[in-house]
């Protein structure tokens, strides 16, 4: 990967809708360039998605409520921990999958529209599956940053002036 890729992937990565026209200025090569750049990456599934980040702390809908599932398994042999990795991540309810050191082995985020729905998630699907050894679950009360994004900027100052 060259560097204009590389710094192509900065641009996407902060906001991915930027235009073509000034990811070309940014970057310093032609639009025509960053189109074959961004195809190509897009190929090689380097970007594989578009996404936007949204503050669902100030949307009013329905609340869903989001998980953090801590993992501990035996993993296969000849496929170590990707085999259950992939088991898991198939399930609807599973928004992420991470390989993690420390005392477990897998970090899961889940989401559902209620504790009853992540309690079934874990009882009937998780703790089934052959791997598992145990879990622990952690509901995530509020977000107050999310992606390098903080969702609660409170830029107001609301210290007490003191003066002699």
């Amino acid at each position: 990967m060259c560097e204009k890729e590389t710094e192509l992937l900065d641009c996407l990565a902060q906001n991915s809708r930027l235009p073509i026209d000034v990811i070309a200025k940014m970057i310093d090569v032609s639009e025509e360039e960053v189109k074959e750049m961004m195809k190509k990456l897009e190929n090689e599934q380097i970007i594989v998605q578009y996404t936007t980040a949204v503050n669902w702390n100030v949307v009013k809908r329905d609340e869903i409520l989001t998980a953090m599932i801590d993992v501990k398994v035996t993993p296969k042999k000849g496929v170590g921990f990707d085999s259950i990795a992939e088991k898991i991540y198939r399930y609807p309810e599973v928004k992420s999958v991470y390989l993690m050191s420390g005392t477990y082995d897998l970090s899961i985020e889940v989401e559902g529209k209620t504790m009853t729905d992540i309690a079934t998630f874990v009882s009937q699907k998780l703790s089934t599956l052959d791997s598992v050894i145990s879990t622990t679950t952690h509901f995530i009360l509020k977000k107050y940053k999310h992606d390098g994004i903080i969702l609660d900027a409170d830029d107001d100052d609301h210290r007490i002036v003191v003066t002699p």
